[in-house]
């Protein structure tokens, strides 16, 4: 099994062997035997272990033995602690997806603190067939379909190749000692109903179910490989990276009837759709969500982005793309009148002149709200839904949403950043003090720096 093991990691090419990866070890019989088969190979290993407070003792059983498998094989050790079910709670999730989370994210930053090339877990061929028939209960695509993947991105799995039983007996020739989680016999866990029951009764049908399984397996992974490399010219014609890094994805699907010879029926388009947005995390009830709404300005969310409808595109970016903690800084330089030589004309795009005796300190940028309103400069009386302005002006619904304010301690809006500033504030011909203030850029050394909030 150790040549076996080794000839898999090099003709994969699954991690750099000459440089020191990162192996999550429960303390399970799988990860046992992967750090075993690791110490064994000379490949250099740190080993992180997570204890999520799920099983009281238990876990800090667990912990305990990890940390002295560490020492056995004189590697780094790393540990850390989750309060699961809170984190559970707070995010309105499964505590299988708490769990699996916050390991993920945990490894994740070890690999940048530390410069891991990759995170090993234990997965095995096993784990993979009982990943097929899970995906396969909920209703999945591809993607579902063809189980645990060897590598992906940091993760590499190099005992896919190997049964568990194979696992289990190479242990008890090892004479490995190892922690058993007590959960993984309860039949209220979906993947043990799939190990338990599932799987024992499909070898009594078919003996050769495993291989069978397999190899289904395998023919699914090419076929989606195919379908992603058929799917790579759709992308690059609907979706386009925008200056802000937002991403602008065109509903047009009328445009890819030269690829259909017909306009795509509505199953198709929901499919592309699908598979459009699913890197950014969104699922297939919010792609039907998207696909029957028709009003511009509409928000659709998933974990990590929103997409924003607008005339026939979607725009999506990070949900927290907008964060206050990204507003560039603002430079305030108060002027007389007298001293106050600069050319109106002549400012840049990114600096705004105001009477300062007009405005309340201090100073703050944001983003638009509903009901926003303002007097633009010129309009003598009265006051502008701050969106009809956008709409004047023809300013798309990321633009709305990512043109910057410039607010007054009263909320007042002063400066439509960029474009416009307020009537109530303008320099008028009797103004004794002035504030000269540039937002992203200092005016010079001796401006006031103010940061916006």
């Amino acid at each position: 099994m150790l040549q076996h093991f080794i000839d898999h990691v090099c003709q994969q090419h699954l991690f750099p062997t000459g440089q020191q990866v990162l192996l999550a070890v429960s303390g399970g019989v799988d990860s046992v035997v992967l750090a075993h088969l690791m110490h064994s190979a000379g490949f250099p290993f740190a080993i992180a272990h997570c204890n999520f407070h799920l099983r009281p003792g238990d876990c800090d059983r667990d912990e305990l033995f990890v940390r002295q498998l560490s020492l056995r094989y004189d590697v780094p050790f790393h540990v850390v602690s989750f309060n699961t079910l809170d984190h559970a709670h707070q995010h309105h999730q499964s505590v299988e997806e708490a769990a699996r989370q916050l390991r993920y994210d945990w490894f994740r930053q070890l690999c940048r603190n530390y410069g891991y090339p990759a995170i090993l877990t234990a997965h095995h061929r096993d784990d993979s067939a009982e990943t097929f028939f899970i995906n396969l209960l909920r209703g999945t695509g591809l993607a579902g379909l063809r189980g645990i993947l060897p590598r992906n991105e940091l993760i590499a799995r190099p005992l896919l190749p190997f049964s568990r039983a194979e696992i289990e007996s190479y242990a008890a020739n090892h004479n490995l000692t190892h922690v058993e989680d007590t959960t993984n016999s309860s039949l209220l866990y979906r993947r043990n109903q799939v190990r338990h029951r599932l799987l024992p009764l499909l070898r009594t049908i078919q003996p050769s179910a495993d291989t069978a399984l397999q190899q289904t397996i395998q023919n699914l992974q090419s076929v989606e490989r195919l379908y992603l490399a058929l799917l790579e010219p759709i992308r690059q014609r609907l979706v386009s990276l925008q200056p802000d890094g937002s991403f602008r994805v065109s509903l047009d699907f009328d445009s890819l009837s030269d690829l259909f010879q017909s306009p795509a029926p509505p199953v198709i388009i929901s499919q592309l759709l699908f598979e459009l947005l699913r890197p950014f995390g969104f699922n297939a009830s919010t792609v039907s969500d998207i696909l029957q709404c028709s009003s511009s300005g509409r928000r659709f969310f998933s974990a990590t982005h929103q997409a924003i409808l607008d005339r026939g595109s979607l725009f999506v970016m990070p949900l927290d793309a907008h964060s206050t903690t990204s507003f560039p800084a603002l430079y305030i330089k108060h002027l007389t009148a007298e001293e106050c030589c600069i050319d109106y004309r002549k400012l840049e795009p990114n600096q705004a002149l105001f009477d300062a005796d007009s405005v309340v300190l201090p100073l703050a940028l944001r983003h638009w709200k509903q009901g926003d309103r303002f007097q633009p400069l010129g309009m003598d009386y009265g006051t502008q839904l701050l969106s009809d302005f956008f709409s004047d002006h023809k300013y798309s619904i990321p633009e709305k949403h990512r043109q910057l304010l410039l607010v007054d301690a009263k909320d007042h809006i002063l400066w439509i950043v960029g474009r416009r500033t307020a009537h109530p504030f303008r320099v008028k011909d009797d103004s004794k003090n002035l504030l000269l203030v540039s937002v992203g850029g200092e005016n010079d050394s001796d401006g006031a720096n103010v940061e916006g909030t």
